[in-house]
């Protein structure tokens, strides 16, 4: 049994969560420069198992593929041959930047500290994993 972890891709920089072993809670666990994610990752599933990667597919209001995913697409087929085994799962993002800003206002962090985008990188990739992680059990019941 192995965690699932979440990416938010973005051309600098990325943020990654993972849940924790059992997959109830997921958390935040870095935002790293995009050109070091796949060393990141690798890195990561070296020292604990993960079952499956969830990557942040950007979506317009009309359910079109936004612009950004002439930049994920590549990463998605880099992690399907460099990691062949490991299964990928492309799950909707819109508006987890937004819903993240709101969390971090929600939460009383400071004007400054919301202006720190690696923050929002984090929060925003443990927001598409708690709303996969949802979208699974409602779906089936269990993970």
């Amino acid at each position: 049994m192995g965690r699932i972890m979440a990416i938010d891709y973005g051309r600098k920089r990325t943020g990654v969560a993972v849940t924790d072993p059992l997959k109830i809670v997921a958390g935040n666990l870095a935002t790293v420069p995009t050109h070091t994610l796949m060393s990141f990752i690798k890195d990561y599933i070296a020292r604990e198992p993960v079952e499956r990667i969830v990557v942040g597919q950007p979506t317009q209001l009309n359910g079109e593929p936004s612009e950004s995913m002439r930049y994920i697409t590549p990463f998605v087929k880099q992690l399907g041959k460099e990691l062949p085994d490991m299964p990928v799962v492309m799950y909707d993002e819109r508006f987890t930047s937004t819903i993240a800003h709101q969390a971090m206002i929600d939460g009383g962090m400071k004007k400054s500290d919301r202006r720190d985008k690696s923050r929002v990188d984090a929060i925003a990739a443990t927001i598409i994993l708690n709303d996969y992680l949802q979208s699974i059990y409602n779906q089936t019941g269990n993970l």
